[in-house]
């Protein structure tokens, strides 16, 4: 289901994104966001440097998700309205790679965690009196363009979540 996870350092990536609130499920609510960042990065002459992405701020299943819908590219974008800059920080990522449908994704991610715990991999993360879990950078990458290719058990997200300095 997923490729052998592995541990690299990545750089610093700027990337352009709309943050939202989400519920369960929310695949129907992602393409206007990314038509909308898309549209937006034309305006400017920006053009993408990198697959299109979900950034997870907050996991908490029980109540609505928070989200960052977006795209890297090659340096910082102004923001606007809707539009905000971010940066992905530099430092030791935990990646995978999951092959299949969307509706797959719950448990490639339950599979990698799993693997982390396993593993000792502590994630950089925080908490906050209202949410137990604010992620520093857990990221799923679609590297596969669901327009190119039509057959979804052909479909690839790689999951990077950023590793805590040991």
């Amino acid at each position: 289901m997923i490729t052998k996870p592995k541990l690299e350092h990545r750089g610093e990536q700027p990337y352009g994104a709309i943050r939202t609130q989400v519920s369960i499920p929310f695949g129907a609510v992602l393409p206007p966001l990314w038509g909308e960042l898309f549209t937006w990065l034309g305006r400017q002459g920006i053009a993408p440097a990198g697959a299109p992405f979900i950034r997870y701020l907050t996991t908490d299943m029980t109540k609505k998700l928070d989200i960052e819908v977006g795209v890297p590219v090659a340096a910082a974008v102004p923001g606007e309205e809707r539009i905000t800059a971010g940066v992905f920080l530099a430092g030791r990522y935990a990646v995978t790679v999951y092959t299949g449908p969307y509706d797959g994704l719950v448990e490639a991610t339950a599979q990698f965690l799993a693997w982390a715990e396993e593993n000792g991999v502590v994630w950089q993360k925080t908490s906050t009196a209202e949410h137990d879990e604010l992620w520093i950078a857990r990221i799923e990458f679609y590297l596969t363009d669901p327009a190119e290719e039509p057959d979804p058990e052909k479909w690839q997200t790689e999951l990077a979540f950023l590793v805590a300095d040991n």
